[in-house]
């Protein structure tokens, strides 16, 4: 059974094996003004997590089946930013503060004052980043169009994140939304107000980066006319995207080193050091360790880049996001380029869910740009998506079309095998080992496909 009123609070997920008390605390947080969902085992609540993910549950200890330590255990492994209130009688008290050391937020004893629990679902919604007072705020989260569990419990930890000051390194794969997951976490800081720039560090020659990241003065070398203020003086305040830091000389990884270490900057040709504040957010295509293993990227600057860790799953991770993703790119392509457009034909978008997309949610957004520039009717057919996917270009290397069809390849089996790694391995014929390197290779985490 389930209530929702118009604009509800946030939401929450009720578990209670005993129906009477199930109806009267949904009643309850229902007039409180939350959104509810609630069901009568934690086998239940599973399901309704993977269908609809709440902000906040609520369940008893003792049930039926899964109780409700059983039950946080099994949210915390798949979502482990979605905190748990356990309900508990007297005589398990101890069970629940058990339950505490293992990362559960709180417990409420039976039987409990109404203001205890609003205030303690309160205290729970603020830590997920959808305080109960102002509702849950999207706008730090603009651009970033997911229903997707795994991009959901990403993006919660994102925003916890925004709340410090942490080196936070984003992984993903080119075209996954790295720099949008960046301004997000810009956005959600005590530093919004402040600059929000980026530079691509493997887009830039190495004479030209170090210039650009801390400035130079006057004389410095031929050309520079003038003094310039580098990246990390023009962020200040603000937050630094060092975008593809795997691709950054190994000379300027040590400079910028001693700038995360000591916050000053000196810039080319100066002989004094300025200091600095910035919030410093990189992001790689590239696996890190592997990089260092081979000597081009420094173990101790990792370390400093790497106190936060974000992984953004690829597109064919989340394919339950293409439909959103392609709607949404559709509106606002066909307004710019003025045609009144209502959506794609049923195979067409078959035919986008079904693609590889080596290229990501940027591709996704091309080839949707490509179909509505040629379209010339109110519904996009399939020969236009099949036309747009065909054309993405071919001419890569050996290595790089291998990389993508092991990828493609590894995320399929894992999507068959609903995320169990020997049962994929097995329809891989490859042994659980050899099967877990690949997956660390490709930056595959079996749990999203679940």
């Amino acid at each position: 059974m389930s209530a929702r009123p118009e604009s509800p609070k946030a939401r929450l997920l009720l578990v209670d094996d005993d129906h009477d008390l199930l109806r009267l605390l949904s009643i309850r947080l229902t007039a409180a003004g939350y959104g509810v969902t609630a069901v009568e085992s934690g086998e239940q609540a599973l399901a309704a997590i993977a269908a609809e993910r709440p902000q906040l549950v609520l369940s008893d200890m003792r049930m039926a089946g899964m109780d409700g330590v059983a039950l946080f255990d099994a949210i915390h492994r798949a979502h482990p930013t979605l905190p748990v209130i356990i309900l508990t009688a007297h005589g398990t008290i101890p069970d629940a503060v058990a339950a505490m050391r293992r990362g559960i937020f709180g417990y409420l004893t039976k039987p409990y004052e109404a203001r205890d629990l609003l205030a303690q679902i309160e205290r729970g919604l603020a830590l997920s980043g959808a305080s109960a007072a102002g509702g849950a705020d999207d706008e730090w989260r603009a651009g970033l169009i997911t229903r997707n569990p795994a991009m959901e419990d990403l993006l919660a930890q994102a925003r916890l994140v925004a709340a410090g000051d942490a080196s936070v390194l984003i992984r993903g794969e080119s075209g996954s939304g790295k720099e949008l997951l960046s301004m997000a976490i810009h956005r959600a800081s005590r530093r919004r107000q402040g600059p929000f720039l980026a530079v691509n560090c493997g887009a830039i020659p190495e004479a030209l980066l170090e210039s650009e990241l801390f400035g130079h003065v006057k004389g410095a070398f031929t050309g520079a006319v003038r003094d310039h203020r580098g990246l990390f003086q023009e962020a200040a305040g603000g937050t630094l995207l060092l975008d593809e830091i795997g691709d950054m000389p190994t000379v300027l990884q040590v400079k910028l080193l001693r700038v995360l270490e000591e916050r000053q900057v000196r810039p080319v040709g100066s002989a004094r050091s300025l200091p600095v504040d910035v919030r410093i957010i990189s992001a790689t295509h590239r696996r890190l360790e592997d990089e260092m293993a081979a000597g081009r990227f420094r173990e101790d600057l990792f370390y400093r880049l790497n106190v936060v860790a974000l992984a953004l799953p690829a597109l064919g991770a989340r394919r339950d996001d293409i439909p959103l993703l392609a709607g949404a790119f559709l509106r606002r392509l066909a307004e710019r380029y003025g045609k009144k457009l209502t959506g794609f034909a049923p195979e067409a978008m078959e035919a986008l869910v079904g693609a590889a997309w080596p290229g990501n949610v940027r591709q996704l957004y091309n080839v949707v740009e490509q179909a509505v520039a040629l379209a010339t009717a109110p519904i996009i057919p399939l020969g236009l998506i099949t036309t747009a996917i065909s054309a993405v270009d071919t001419t890569v290397s050996f290595e790089e079309a291998r990389r993508r069809f092991e990828h493609d390849y590894l995320s399929r089996i894992l999507r068959l095998a609903a995320g169990n790694v020997s049962q994929a391995a097995r329809l891989a014929k490859r042994n659980r080992t050899e099967f877990y390197r690949l997956l660390e290779r490709h930056q595959l985490d079996p749990a999203l496909f679940k």
